[in-house]
């Protein structure tokens, strides 16, 4: 609750940028901020705003969302406080919050055919050390060298010392989406070296263990980085342009979703027969407006909000 309109509505957009920072600097996943429609806004706000992002399947997930209530609610209950000026006022409140839809939309936004592909930044575990050839002499104390090391440098490091053969242990980490998969055998204790493997792409790459602290970082910030530029090209790749309503549900029906930018008039109507007609929901207008004149793909009237649309959970 805020004593000011003004306070209030800048709760609303800082909680808002709040959940778009976390999703594309945290969780590499990028977003669209917007706001939405009157009939997909918050019952009883005024203004409800959104994170708006791309599965990988190219359907859309509202990420998470931001309400201005102004003061209606407090005067529905009737809450009151007494401001500076000693007289009774009505408190203007905000709403806001991400869900457990967030862990879906890791999965859906990173996850490929062979399992969970984790951001570094949220991983429980960001490294797993593999002895191979444990049985032999030094491995595993090695093995257990490299834990301590990343463990003391602050990295989330666990080692699978269990009985299981290497390539199951490759295959069981590869599913729980760990970032990175260091090994360590006989011969690269010879050549002081271990080997590193990375989720997102399958490279591996032969590191000195001088260099270990500082190598697992910087891979750690590329594949954070490689992960957003992936489901930010997987966006781009399924943003299109419609001017009319036909255009819309071709390119939907074409491949299964992608976000559909068009003109939108304001009118219920028409945004009741796109999703009617061309099976897709108005998923926010951008807070970035163009400012250009366009037509309405369902009335045909001239009008200049830029909205977007897509098929959602």
């Amino acid at each position: 609750m805020h004593s000011t309109e003004e306070e209030a509505r800048e709760e609303t957009i800082r909680m808002l940028n709040v959940y778009a920072d976390f999703c594309e600097n945290v969780l590499a996943m990028p977003v669209t901020r917007g706001r939405k429609t009157d009939k997909e806004k918050f019952n009883g706000a005024e203004e409800t705003y959104c994170v708006e992002c791309m599965m990988h399947d190219r359907k859309a997930l509202q990420a998470g969302t931001s309400h201005y209530f102004g003061d209606g609610f407090a005067r529905a209950f009737e809450i009151t406080f007494t401001g500076t000026d000693n007289q009774l006022h009505y408190p203007h409140q905000t709403s806001w919050g991400v869900s457990t839809r967030l862990i879906g939309g890791i999965i859906m936004t990173h996850g490929d055919d062979n399992g969970l592909v984790l951001p570094p930044r949220i991983a429980p575990v960001q490294a797993v050390v593999i002895p191979i050839a444990q049985h032999k002499p030094g491995v595993l104390d090695a093995a257990g060298e490299l834990l301590k090391r990343l463990q003391t440098a602050g990295i989330r490091t666990k080692m699978d010392s269990s009985d299981k053969a290497p390539g199951w242990k490759f295959a069981e980490y590869e599913m729980r989406g760990v970032p990175l998969r260091i090994e360590i055998g006989p011969k690269d204790m010879e050549k002081q070296q271990c080997c590193i493997a990375r989720r997102d792409t399958g490279e591996k790459a032969f590191v000195p263990l001088a260099e270990l602290e500082s190598a697992v970082a910087k891979l750690l910030d590329d594949i954070h980085q490689n992960m957003f530029a992936m489901a930010k090209k997987n966006l781009e790749d399924n943003s299109f342009t419609a001017e009319t309503l036909d255009q819309v549900k071709e390119i939907t029906s074409r491949i299964g979703g992608g976000f559909v930018h068009t003109k939108w008039c304001g009118e219920l109507s028409c945004e009741l027969a796109m999703k009617e007609q061309a099976g897709v929901t108005s998923r926010c207008m951008p807070l970035k407006q163009s400012g250009t004149t366009g037509k309405c793909p369902v009335c045909g009237k001239d009008c200049t909000t830029d909205i977007i649309w897509g098929i959602a959970y």
